[in-house]
């Protein structure tokens, strides 16, 4: 061996000695990594899963039963299913709580079961059941030993050894009484009831304060009171002549219906006349209502435009003819225990009595004076005579009131 080659003789030994010690310690390292991945396996959770019955029916109910045997700290998770469904065809009815089967040291069964349907025929492989293990620094998914399937039959109907029948009819029963014997108690003891009640209240309705039935005022006392509304808006002194004319000769209309029959407010003016023609009333009213509508006409249709007397004269007018045509009635008041005596008004000024001669009465028992000029005088003379001998006011009879 020449000089020159020693050197590349130590280098080749030395290569070869650090190659077979690498080797060798691999080797060694390896029996003990596989011995604690099997020592972590072997410490797992192990999860079992079964079908109860594995073979169905269509429309039947079974079971699905997991068990889970685990060391007493690992944590287990069971899964969530999407629409209470297992698979696509298997849907979960129940799902039961986590129960212990059995614990022996540091070892504890767990068992959790479903309540399963289906409707569809056929053979399925539902594959293993997963489960969600949790230890230590361990995070990871364990799956059933065992695949889960499942035979789902129906039932076979032999149509020639077998007879179909049609749907039986509703089954008819005989009548009995006593099914309505009830319903009629009850029904003849309300209508009893009912019938005492109105009879009650058709009898003490008038003493009862707002079950009696409202008296419709008569046709003059609703003119009238339209007439004072009319005449307090001052219509024609804002210079609205054919509003205020419309709205008399409308008052003057529904007292014509109200009060004869008369369908005045479908009629013209002559049509008007020509069926109060035919009543009995007195000539002066007749006029007055005839120069009342005509004056209306003129102020509608010509554009007229009437005196402040003339308004005046016309309200009065009309005043005067609901007057002179109403409906006289008398109502007699009834006493159970006494008679009533009559009153008697005290004596009365001539000039007093005159005066409310010819001075009309409203609705409210006030007099209305026939024009401006004679209300302004009667409050004159009324201001200037003495306190003492102003004259006490007449009190009314009782017709008078019932009126």
């Amino acid at each position: 061996m020449s000089v020159l080659n020693i050197p590349h003789f130590l280098i080749r030994t030395t290569f070869a000695v650090l190659l077979i010690t690498g080797v060798y310690e691999a080797t060694a390292q390896k029996p003990a990594s596989d011995s604690t991945q099997t020592a972590k396996t072997a410490n797992a959770p192990v999860v079992h899963a079964r079908f109860e019955p594995d073979s169905v029916g269509i429309g039947d109910a079974f079971l699905l039963k997991v068990e889970i045997d685990k060391d007493i700290i690992q944590q287990i998770g069971f899964p969530q299913f999407d629409n209470n469904k297992l698979g696509d065809v298997v849907e979960i009815l129940e799902e039961n709580g986590c129960d212990t089967l059995k614990k022996e040291g540091r070892r504890v069964t767990l068992e959790k079961s479903y309540k399963l349907i289906t409707f569809d025929e056929g053979i399925y492989n539902m594959g293993c059941f997963p489960m969600l293990y949790i230890d230590k620094n361990i995070v990871d998914t364990l799956y059933s030993r065992d695949s889960l399937q499942l035979f789902v039959g129906t039932y076979q109907i032999d149509t020639t050894t077998q007879t179909i029948y049609d749907i039986l009819p509703p089954m008819e029963t005989p009548f009995r009484p006593g099914e309505i014997s009830g319903y009629i108690l009850w029904g003849l003891l309300g209508a009893a009831v009912l019938g005492v009640l109105i009879w009650l209240l058709i009898k003490y309705r008038r003493r009862l304060p707002g079950l009696g039935p409202k008296p419709k005022d008569p046709p003059h006392v609703i003119a009238i009171k339209a007439l004072e509304t009319l005449h307090n808006q001052k219509i024609w002194q804002n210079n609205k002549h054919k509003l205020y004319y419309t709205r008399l000769t409308d008052i003057l209309r529904e007292y014509l219906v109200g009060r004869f029959g008369v369908r005045a407010m479908e009629m013209t003016s002559d049509e008007i006349m020509d069926a109060v023609r035919e009543l009995d009333l007195p000539a002066k009213s007749a006029s007055d209502l005839e120069n009342i509508l005509r004056t209306a006409d003129l102020v509608k249709f010509a554009k007229h435009v009437p005196e402040a007397e003339e308004n005046e004269n016309s309200y009065l007018n009309a005043y005067y003819f609901v007057e002179e045509t109403k409906e006289a009635t008398e109502t007699a008041i009834e006493s159970p225990d006494t008679p009533m005596e009559p009153v008697t008004p005290p004596a009365i000024p001539a000039s007093s009595q005159n005066k409310s001669e010819n001075t009309p009465l409203s609705a409210t028992g006030q007099s209305i004076p026939s024009t401006l000029a004679e209300k302004e005088t009667t409050d004159s003379v009324s201001a200037s005579a003495p306190q003492e001998a102003t004259p006490l006011p007449v009190p009314q009879t009782r017709k008078e009131e019932e009126r």
